[in-house]
């Protein structure tokens, strides 16, 4: 059985989940991949304000194609994870407690997840018009000229995703091997 959480994420529920929990998520998400990453640590290092509320921020890794007429967003599935690993431990310092993606991560943002509390969720890919279907609104918050990689604010109902890190460090990556291997 799902369960049900809101973003922005609090500590507590970040802190609760666990490798292999499905969780369906509704609240608001920010999209953002490398190139706005890269931006977002430029302004972290000069000291400057964030574009979003970055307390409990969940950041989707997924640059959307156009909406068709009437649609909030075109098909939203997620990108490959380990292209954000430079970036992700600075935003998980300044509050950032959720990260959708795919794909392994780099110890170094296994370690910032637990040292902040931090989970990392796995969306489906290839599913990204599915996906879509969770997603209310999508408004631009910056970085215009990024085209598709610019950062959108979306809000989202019952997102369905799976913790593959959860605050722990625990792996399902790692998990499901293991499980696999030792049935073999």
């Amino acid at each position: 059985m799902p369960k049900a959480i809101t973003a922005p994420l609090d500590l507590e529920t970040a802190r609760s989940l666990r490798a292999g929990d499905s969780v369906l998520l509704s609240g608001t998400v920010y999209t953002a991949r490398d190139a706005a990453h890269k931006r977002l640590c430029g302004l972290a290092a000069q000291g400057k304000p964030m574009p979003f509320p970055m307390e409990g921020a969940v950041i989707y890794y997924v640059g959307p194609t156009p909406a068709r007429p009437g649609q909030p967003i075109g098909s939203a599935g997620p990108t490959t994870s380990y292209r954000m690993d430079a970036y992700a431990p600075t935003l998980l310092r300044l509050g950032e407690l959720g990260m959708i993606g795919k794909g392994k991560r780099e110890a170094e943002v296994i370690e910032a997840m637990k040292e902040t509390g931090a989970v990392y969720f796995g969306a489906i890919g290839g599913a990204g018009a599915l996906l879509a279907r969770c997603v209310k609104s999508a408004q631009l918050v910056c970085y215009e000229d990024l085209g598709a990689e610019a950062v959108r604010r979306l809000e989202v109902e019952n997102l369905p995703l799976t913790v593959v890190i959860d605050s722990l460090g625990n792996n399902l990556y790692e998990i499901g091997r293991t499980a696999y291997l030792a049935r073999k």
